[in-house]
């Protein structure tokens, strides 16, 4: 028998959502962000269903290159750029657009001798501070990429620290129209709570993520609101049913214990399937399409969710740990984490069904 654990994945939900970052940001095209496997829904499956994306966004040249293998023919951005001067190469020859954002790969360019040029976005550190030219550096940058001749084509990029919390984009948008207006060259800045919050910030391109998964991108906003669907269904099912006695506690370290008869029912899902350890009693969770709590400790392959007032619930009732339904942001909320770590953190042993 299979373990009943898996990852349903909505690719119709994908290509809904894209269509409605569409209408958020018409006027600009989408550089969708697959990286980190499609934020753990499956690189080539995200691929196929956002095959009318203007473009992909990756992590590293192997997704990249995982992406020509699979057919895909449109642009592909490298958001880090290259790890070493040799890969510089492999961009040429596959077409690759890359991130520049320190001298190092500005004097690897330069020194490259390439069939064909490279496209290039160069960027600007306009107050997050992970990486990028500082604006007393970033005219400099601009003059030296402008004079190599392998590179084909330019786009000015930043990225907003906190586009999805209350102290928004001005400031950074202030140093970015500084050192963007004074070159004549296409610019790409929003991700996806900028795409809903920020139309000022939509330009050439868009680069929305966690948001073409049907997760909000905003603490206080439900992703229902923005329109938006779940493309994830983390679902299992009951394996066993206990029921304890006052008195009595559950799982490893005891750390719940019952105060009354509780029907306890045992998922088959834990922390070595990518759900957080630290998801505390009380998590919310789906039995039989009913919400109910999570009870006790998280172990490897198990958790426990509370039957008490769940009807018709036994062994080989459905249970949903997050997506259609149960919106991950809840269970991430609780965890006291993000949506973003719950989708990427699916475990590799978790399989995936394609709807």
């Amino acid at each position: 028998m299979t373990r009943p654990l898996q990852a349903i994945i909505d690719t119709g939900a994908l290509r809904h959502n894209l269509d409605v970052l569409r209408q958020q940001a018409a006027h600009s095209r989408i550089l969708a962000v697959i990286k980190a496997n499609a934020y753990g829904h499956g690189l080539a499956i995200a691929a196929d269903a956002l095959a009318q994306a203007d473009g992909f966004a990756v992590a590293s040249l192997e997704e990249a290159l995982q992406l020509r293998q699979l057919g895909v023919e449109c642009t592909i951005l490298l958001l880090e750029g290259v790890f070493e001067a040799s890969e510089i190469l492999a961009c040429s020859e596959h077409r690759l657009a890359m991130v520049i954002h320190r001298h190092e790969q500005i004097e690897w360019l330069r020194a490259a001798r390439l069939k064909q040029p490279v496209e290039i976005f160069l960027k600007l550190n306009s107050g997050m501070n992970r990486l990028g030219f500082t604006p007393e550096t970033y005219h400099q940058a601009m003059a030296e990429v402008r004079a190599i001749a392998a590179v084909s084509h330019i786009t000015q990029t930043s990225h907003f620290a906190s586009a999805d919390e209350a102290d928004g984009i001005e400031a950074q948008m202030a140093v970015i129209h500084a050192a963007f207006s004074a070159h004549a060259h296409p610019a790409s800045l929003a991700n996806s709570a900028a795409v809903f919050r920020y139309p000022e910030s939509h330009r050439d391109w868009v680069r929305p993520g966690i948001s073409l998964y049907g997760g909000s991108p905003f603490a206080d906003t439900p992703a229902e609101t923005l329109g938006l669907r779940p493309v994830m269904t983390l679902h299992s099912r009951i394996i066993a049913v206990q029921t304890l006695q006052p008195g009595q506690a559950l799982g490893y370290g005891g750390d719940w214990v019952a105060q009354h008869p509780t029907r306890i029912g045992v998922v088959a899902c834990g922390y070595a399937d990518g759900y957080p350890r630290h998801a505390g009693s009380g998590t919310p969770i789906l039995v039989n399409g009913q919400r109910t709590r999570t009870l006790g400790r998280v172990s490897m392959d198990m958790l426990f969710a509370d039957l008490s007032c769940v009807q018709g619930a036994q062994c080989g009732s459905p249970v949903t740990l997050w997506g259609d339904g149960l919106p991950v942001e809840q269970v991430a909320q609780a965890a006291g984490t993000i949506n973003y770590e719950l989708l990427c953190a699916r475990a590799q042993r978790v399989p995936e069904r394609i709807i």
